[in-house]
């Protein structure tokens, strides 16, 4: 059923508009225009394309990890569409292959029933670097094995990442990976530079919340932040909580990269969408909220309780970045990323109508996946 919407101001992803209708049909965008027939619905703010996130943990409560099931994952989904989550991709941290195998499962059975905004799945470890590991389980970081990749190989998870360390997996498997349609991002590793950059030749395109978990660049060893940097090609995901990193270390960065090679990623956890201060367990390790900030009591950071609009609102207000290339941030340059710019990522004639109605305070009001309101304030 078409459905027409006009918006105080709509964001097409290159310039805004002032009051263009936007015609849906069947879960894509059809027209910028009115049709006979259809009574235009007037809407208070300004339309965006909807975020994309390709590190989710968590969120409304539930974590991938202890929740690897359908139920969990749209748990998940309906913690982020409240800030304008319009895909992602959730996100397994280091476990065991069995729970690997039931949150692919999980992900598989949620793409092919279309379960809303879920584009595929993200395997943050277990191919990771002790000395990086972050609040990754040790007794979890492992070598490749056949096991683990017979999941990555799956044709049926739709866009497939894995996060890894270099130093820890061969050239050959990467290359490997990548030919298997996996996107590899390089992360929590303390690779040399010249491995990191060796890593990138076999096929990996990404990294993993830059500068966190990562070797450090310096002058005559840039370490794998260093060789981040540096690619032309490479994306970077970069949480900006204003805990993560640096407002200064974050505009380097954006400032150094290409245009369209650093995107925003909230690497959410379970407290994402809850209201209160709780805590959680992880892996028998309490991680305790305050405020805006999620710390292991161990006193490593623990993920974030960070969501896509906020992260697109910090990076303005902390970054001095225009509001238009933070929204890109937050929605073209995932998409772009992990292949889906064709359908996603802007609002464009045939794109799929996920799209975020901001209030004039730049919180979401509405959040539309596939042409269909799945959250309003």
């Amino acid at each position: 059923m078409k459905q027409t919407l006009i918006a105080d101001q709509v964001f097409d992803g290159e310039v805004f508009h002032q009051q263009l209708p936007v015609t849906i049909d069947d879960g894509k965008i059809i027209s910028f225009d009115t049709h006979a027939g259809v009574e235009p619905i007037k809407v208070a703010g300004t339309l965006v394309p909807g975020f994309i996130d390709v590190q989710v943990n968590g969120g409304g409560g539930a974590l991938l990890n202890t929740n690897p099931s359908v139920s969990g994952i749209e748990t998940i989904a309906q913690a982020h569409a409240k800030f304008g989550t319009t895909g992602f991709l959730p996100t397994l941290i280091t476990d065991n292959i069995g729970v690997m195998q039931r949150a692919a499962d999980a992900v598989a059975e949620s793409i092919e029933q279309g379960s809303a905004g879920v584009l595929g799945v993200h395997f943050e470890g277990p191919h990771l670097s002790v000395p990086k590991k972050g609040v990754h389980p040790q007794s979890f970081i492992r070598r490749i094995s056949d096991a683990e990749l017979a999941i990555f190989s799956r044709q049926d998870l739709g866009t497939k990442v894995v996060t890894l360390a270099p130093e820890n997996v061969a050239t050959d498997v990467i290359k490997a990976l990548v030919d298997q349609g996996v996107r590899v991002c390089l992360g929590h590793s303390n690779a040399d530079y010249q491995t990191v950059v060796n890593a990138l030749e076999a096929g990996a395109t990404g990294f993993t919340h830059l500068f966190n978990a990562m070797s450090p660049m310096g002058s005559r060893e840039p370490g794998m932040v260093g060789a981040a940097i540096e690619s032309r090609d490479a994306w970077c995901g970069l949480i900006v909580d204003g805990h993560h990193v640096h407002a200064a270390a974050a505009k380097v960065a954006i400032y150094a990269k290409p245009r369209g090679k650093v995107m925003l990623v909230t690497d959410a956890m379970p407290p994402v969408g809850l209201d209160d201060e709780s805590s959680f367990e992880l892996f028998g390790t309490q991680v305790v909220r305050q405020g805006d900030r999620l710390n292991a009591v161990t006193g490593e950071l623990a993920g974030c309780v960070l969501d896509m609009v906020g992260a697109v609102n910090n990076s303005v207000n902390m970054l001095g970045i225009e509001f238009e290339e933070a929204l890109r941030m937050a929605s073209l340059y995932p998409a772009q990323f992990m292949g889906h710019d064709k359908q996603r990522g802007a609002l464009k004639l045939g794109h799929s109508a996920d799209m975020v109605l901001l209030d004039n305070a730049r919180n979401v009001s509405r959040t539309y996946i596939g042409g269909k309101l799945v959250y309003q304030a």
